[in-house]
């Protein structure tokens, strides 16, 4: 329930506070202390996006996939940024490049 949580971008508190119940109890069902009742169980498994057997199982539909999905997406924007930051440097360079060269036509040494 911890991994799927998680996956979901929720703290405990967070997690907690959408299904109505206490951090505690929340806690409590992560931890194997208690476990949730079915109501509660259907809930959780909607606001984590996975099925109410992978919660109680493991098996079936799961946070991996998302987690997968998420990582790819974000995998690709990091080389997206990596190509603007390089763009953004070259055109730093040639502009520095360009004002060096007008500030040294224009610099007047004093006498």
């Amino acid at each position: 329930m911890g991994r799927a949580r998680e996956a979901a971008g929720l703290t405990v508190a967070q997690a907690a506070r959408r299904l109505g119940v206490k951090t505690a109890t929340w806690q409590g069902w992560e931890n194997d202390r208690s476990e949730p009742r079915s109501n509660k169980l259907t809930m959780i498994a909607g606001a984590l996006g996975v099925s109410p057997a992978w919660l109680l199982t493991g098996f079936g539909e799961g946070p991996t996939e998302a987690i997968d999905d998420e990582v790819q997406v974000l995998r690709q924007e990091v080389g997206l940024i990596a190509q603007d930051m390089a763009s953004a440097q070259a055109r730093l360079d040639a502009v520095l490049k360009r004002l060096e060269t007008f500030h040294s036509f224009h610099h007047v040494e004093p006498n």
